[in-house]
């Protein structure tokens, strides 16, 4: 029994190290004048809550646009390249993968019918204030879209 005791404290420690180090853990603000979207994307307002879950991230986001419309996003994903199912207001959205490609930089691919549609670069500082999202994506015709949201940590 104590030695079940011991296995189970060493993975709650291991868990909780794991959350401690994972710099993307936390609430995150855009900051719309240092962030760049091609004309009249850009959000008003955007806030992203990150949580640690298994061997990734619960994440949340709240979009507000100008023209009032809003949006809500939801999914827990593990940093291990596997699918993940994004919920929001309207129901079930694009699915993300999620793949770290070292401890400040993870990429997001959004997938439509198994292709993917979006990738987001997400990079956090080396002080851990500021994440960086820089999303390619294509229009409605097939060109190329680029935005760049800066983030600060709250």
């Amino acid at each position: 029994m104590k030695r079940a005791t011991f296995f189970l404290l060493l993975a709650v420690l291991a868990a909780s190290a794991w959350a401690a180090t994972d710099p993307f853990v936390g609430k995150w603000v855009l900051d719309v004048k240092r962030s760049q979207y091609p004309p009249g994307t850009c959000p008003a307002s955007m806030v992203i809550e990150m949580e640690p879950a298994g061997k990734g991230i619960h994440y949340r986001s709240d979009t507000a646009y100008a023209n009032g419309n809003t949006a809500h996003s939801e999914y827990t994903a593990d940093y291990d390249g596997n699918q993940a199912i994004v919920t929001g207001r309207v129901g079930v959205l694009l699915p993300v993968f999620l793949k770290r490609t070292n401890s400040r930089t993870v990429v997001a691919s959004y997938t439509n019918h198994l292709m993917v549609v979006a990738t987001s670069e997400r990079v956090v500082s080396e002080d851990g204030r500021t994440m960086i999202i820089t999303t390619i994506s294509k229009d409605t015709v097939g060109k190329s879209l680029t935005s760049v949201g800066v983030y600060e940590k709250q």
